[in-house]
């Protein structure tokens, strides 16, 4: 047999699609499971009052690796002995390596366990033996590389956003917007550059934009059922329509500019990791930023100010522009719900 074939009757698809789409994707709701709903479980039994409720979410929190090494190889469409192996995979990679170790270290483990997977008569033994090794050799030999790597890079970012915050802070909102709106998981890439404090700002608000934008901009085509997917889901349920007519972007785009600089420069709101990327989903992203700057009516006011007004504000006169000269028509922004 071919090694072609033999990719293929392993479901082993070398691409970008599969890896920086549907692997990541799936990392994304493996941080959403654990580092994610452990947060708000946390921050609400804190603020609570109750106990058991703040520990469960440290103790989900503590689990990140695990569902990182699961849901990557879920992803990835491997067999049971895989997937229950890629757990221990995923707990190195990210104990040596962060998520973004803990990242690799399951996908490669996942792709070579899939391999010889079922090619043995002691399958029970060799499937779980190649994918831990293989695994976690990969989070020993590049983890701890690979951390300092987007340590340095998230540094810089924050960095930046604290020496020229207008500048950077609206350059941030973008690209994390886009980022959240497009195929990347822009929740992943915060937490595996480990934004906060003002950068973070500006991304969640970036990503804001992109939500709330979409949402109020296509009202008129779907209504509360989209106001609401859109506002509190994601904004991604607009990418085929962004491939059909790009320019029906262009409004949460330059209202995650503006929300983002404001965030950065005026009101120097800050953010953490885990809420960086999330914008208004599940008001997770609100979440971050009570947990960076605490619960005041003032920090509330920023909250609804950038987080909601300004997004909602800009991409309606916007869009509104836009469709009077024709460049966005009627069902443009329709969605197949």
């Amino acid at each position: 047999m071919k090694v072609k074939e033999f990719l293929a009757k392993k479901d082993i698809v070398i691409s970008l699609k599969r890896y920086g789409v549907e692997a990541m994707g799936a990392m994304t709701l493996g941080l959403f499971s654990s580092l994610i709903m452990g947060l708000i479980l946390r921050e609400i039994g804190t603020r609570v009052g109750i106990g058991f409720m703040a520990d469960m979410g440290g103790w989900a929190m503590g689990a990140t690796g695990y569902a990182i090494g699961v849901a990557v190889a879920f992803g990835l469409k491997a067999p049971p002995l895989v997937i229950f192996a890629s757990a221990a995979t995923g707990f190195v990679g990210n104990y040596l390596g962060g998520p973004a170790g803990a990242f690799i270290a399951a996908l490669v483990g996942a792709e070579l366990g899939k391999l010889v997977s079922k090619e043995t008569k002691v399958d029970i033994i060799v499937t779980p033996a190649v994918t831990l090794m293989t695994g976690m050799g990969m989070a020993m030999a590049v983890g701890p590389g690979i951390d300092w790597l987007m340590t340095t890079i998230g540094n810089f970012i924050m960095w930046a956003t604290d020496l020229v915050p207008a500048v950077m802070g609206a350059i941030v909102a973008v690209v994390m917007g886009m980022a959240l709106t497009g195929p990347i998981s822009s929740a992943a890439l915060s937490i595996i550059l480990g934004l906060s404090g003002v950068a973070a700002g500006a991304a969640v608000a970036g990503c804001a934009a992109n939500m709330v934008g979409f949402a109020v901009a296509s009202y008129r085509e779907n209504k509360l059922s989209g106001l609401v997917s859109q506002g509190l889901g994601t904004s991604m349920l607009q990418l085929p329509n962004i491939i059909k007519n790009p320019r029906i972007w262009i409004p949460p785009i330059i209202a995650s500019a503006i929300a983002g600089a404001v965030s950065a420069a005026v009101f120097r709101m800050e953010n953490i990791p885990e809420g960086a990327g999330m914008g208004t989903s599940g008001l997770v992203g609100q979440f971050g930023t009570f947990t960076a700057m605490g619960f005041t009516w003032g920090v509330l006011a920023q909250v609804v100010v950038v987080h909601f007004v300004i997004p909602a504000v800009v991409c309606i006169l916007v869009s509104e522009f836009m469709r009077k000269k024709g460049w966005i028509k009627f069902g443009d922004m329709k969605l197949e719900m």
